[in-house]
């Protein structure tokens, strides 16, 4: 059976490179995020959104996240409201997407709020990407075109690493490239994954 690596970390700690690391190896990867813009386009998914937040986050019939996301990442209630219409429906599109690799002996479930949505306890290995909250802060400003403010109201949405890290199998301190890469080798070494090809 398909091991799941969970693959967490902070905003801006730069979890997608290291899934790319992953990627680059063998290892097929899936991002939570991509999997919640995908079902956020499914008729059902968006009517669920307007009836909980209202019809006035929609420009006609399209769904406008700057402002779904203005009310979600200031206010946990409602971060919890969209989280419980999005999540079951991304848990279902991995389930889909897994069956692709059902030939492989580990996939990589990349996801920002891996533990505060509770998947975690569906992962066989946690690996936990950290670094300096500066480092963060200024990478997601630039990332984004976004405010300092926006950056740390987000963060406080989020775990702190130290509570992730107690529940990982792995850290991946993301403070260089070649620092992170080399951990990924390492990783892959310890969990002895020799892909096979699909």
């Amino acid at each position: 059976m398909t091991k799941v690596i969970g693959l967490t970390g902070g905003i801006g700690s730069g979890k997608t490179t290291v899934a790319n690391y992953f990627e680059e190896m063998g290892v097929p990867v899936y991002i939570a995020d991509d999997g919640a813009k995908r079902v956020m386009q499914s008729k059902n998914i968006l009517d669920e959104v307007k009836s909980a937040f209202g019809g006035n986050i929609f420009d006609g019939d399209i769904l406008n996240r700057a402002k779904l996301a203005q009310i979600v990442f200031n206010d946990k209630e409602q971060l919890a409201k969209l989280n419980a219409i999005v999540h079951p429906a991304v848990k279902l599109d991995f389930e889909a997407w897994l069956e692709k690799y059902k030939n492989y002996d580990y996939v990589i479930y990349e996801a920002a709020i891996l533990f505060e949505s509770g998947r975690y306890k569906e992962c066989d290995v946690i690996i936990t990407v950290t670094a300096p909250e500066e480092v963060r802060i200024e990478r997601v400003i630039k990332r984004d075109n976004t405010t300092r403010e926006q950056v740390l109201s987000r963060m406080k949405m989020q775990w702190d690493d130290e509570k992730r890290i107690s529940k990982s199998n792995f850290v991946i301190n993301n403070n260089n490239l070649k620092n992170a890469k080399e951990e990924v080798v390492k990783i892959l070494k310890i969990l002895n994954i020799k892909q096979k090809q699909s």
